[in-house]
């Protein structure tokens, strides 16, 4: 049977449709970070166009450079932002491509998940023109070598439902849990400033209670880290805090950008 491939959305629009400029600007981001930082379990990285958030989501990225090699799956969790639904959208397609190649899905994984629970869903309208998680897959291409990733597109979930799912496929040392967010909206950027280092003392603290609609368009795949991460005793860290307007944008109306790493 032929291999399902999920195209690429949003390349030549969100980040560039050439693999070689892609790889390059990807590297770029990560060389301009610190990578000294112990590899994170799990991080929070934006998914705006890479002109506006890839240099924060670089950040997040680069301190899985000092051991990529023990990462072989990456869990991969981020809002819908074009399809509403409760519930978590998983996708049948066997590799989702980029200009940089294509990136092998954890089927079995995705197939666990969908008969074990109710919440979870195949909805290929879900992921078929969805940004959030696309964005991030240059970047893992760039850091890891052979890895799988299982991804899920989050709908209208709470923090329990999403923290239960992230805990049954937490695994050990080879698994990455990447949670795909951007923060405040389309404020002008002083209240943008004020709203967005609220909600980063929030995250970095794991009060998910404290992380409301209009903080985080990912709220609910952040909520539902933030529930497990305390549930776990880990440790929040943010690594960087900007948005659109420091990176050339109109500052009468700012989207925000962090990234934060878990350990």
């Amino acid at each position: 049977m032929d291999s399902q491939i999920r195209p690429p959305a949003v390349a030549g629009l969100f980040y560039p449709d050439n693999a070689e400029v892609l790889a390059t600007q990807v590297n770029g981001f990560l060389d301009n970070a610190d990578s000294t930082i112990d590899p994170p379990k799990a991080l929070i990285a934006p998914h705006a166009g890479y002109p506006f958030s890839g240099a924060v989501a670089g950040r997040a990225y680069a301190p899985v450079r000092g051991n990529a090699d023990r990462f072989s799956r990456v869990v991969l969790l981020g809002p819908s932002h074009r399809v509403p639904f409760r519930g978590m959208a998983a996708s049948r397609a066997d590799y989702f491509a980029t200009p940089m190649g294509n990136v092998r899905i954890d089927q079995e994984t995705l197939s666990r998940l969908a008969t074990e629970r109710d919440d979870v869903v195949y909805r290929e309208d879900a992921h078929e023109r969805e940004h959030g998680l696309e964005v991030h897959l240059p970047f893992l291409q760039a850091l890891l070598g052979d890895f799988s990733v299982v991804p899920l597109v989050v709908g209208d979930a709470g923090p329990e439902a999403v923290g239960s799912l992230l805990e049954s496929v937490w695994g050990g040392p080879e698994t990455l849990i990447v949670i795909s967010s951007d923060l405040s909206h389309f404020m002008d950027y002083d209240s943008a400033v004020r709203r967005d280092r609220a909600t980063s003392e929030a995250i970095e603290k794991l009060r998910y209670e404290d992380v409301h609609e209009g903080d985080a368009c990912g709220r609910h795949p952040i909520n539902g880290l933030l529930w497990l991460a305390r549930r776990k005793g880990m440790e929040g860290r943010i690594l960087d805090l900007r948005n659109s307007g420091d990176a050339g944008a109109p500052k009468n109306s700012v989207v925000g950008y962090g990234a934060y790493v878990f350990n």
